[in-house]
């Protein structure tokens, strides 16, 4: 648990405008549930999904999400980290493993974050930001997340990451549009005993 609010390369939340945004999202709440729907709404409804607006450039550092509003469901997960560690709450990186299309190859990762809250323990939100068709909401202990996972090779990873995965950070700092991150979007394979 004491890893979990580590500053780090892409969760740098110990930058002044991550720690400034952290506080005024926190301004006056009374309990670490208030503070996470703060910072998790901010980044949902206000960071940009990059590939939904088709918004460049390509983030992955928290702080450059907060700087220029735009991220992939990644980098929108790098700063909710960073806005929650910067508050005091233990926050981590998940990822699901879903279709591109309707249902069938080909797949990608799909990032959104877990929240330790006093009351519930580990919750798992999506800042991916709603569109019609994609709802995701904060009301724990109930996950409403983006998307579920209904077909054989999609996984729902049960697993907290500390830091992103290197293969999405690959991605994000290699590619320099959104269309390009869109073409190689990270995937793993997942291998059905």
């Amino acid at each position: 648990m004491q890893q979990y609010p580590d500053s780090s390369g892409h969760i740098d939340w110990k930058h002044p405008l991550v720690t400034a945004k952290a506080a005024e999202l926190a301004d006056g709440c009374d309990s670490d549930e208030a503070v996470a729907i703060q910072c998790f709404e901010f980044v949902r409804d206000t960071i940009k999904h990059s590939w939904d607006y088709r918004m460049n450039p390509v983030t992955c550092k928290a702080s450059d999400v907060l700087i220029h509003g735009t991220g992939y469901c990644y980098a929108k997960s790098h700063l909710l980290a960073a806005l929650l560690r910067a508050n005091g709450i233990p926050a981590g990186l998940c990822y699901q493993r879903l279709t591109t299309g309707t249902n069938g190859p080909p797949y990608c990762l799909h990032g959104l974050n877990a929240v330790y809250l006093k009351q519930h323990g580990w919750y798992r939100v999506d800042a991916r930001g709603n569109k019609p068709g994609i709802t995701a909401e904060f009301r724990p202990p109930v996950e409403m997340l983006a998307f579920q996972v209904v077909e054989a090779a999609e996984k729902d990873f049960t697993e907290i990451w500390i830091e992103p995965l290197p293969l999405v950070v690959e991605v994000l700092t290699r590619h320099k549009t959104v269309q390009q991150v869109f073409e190689n979007l990270p995937d793993i394979e997942v291998i059905h005993a």
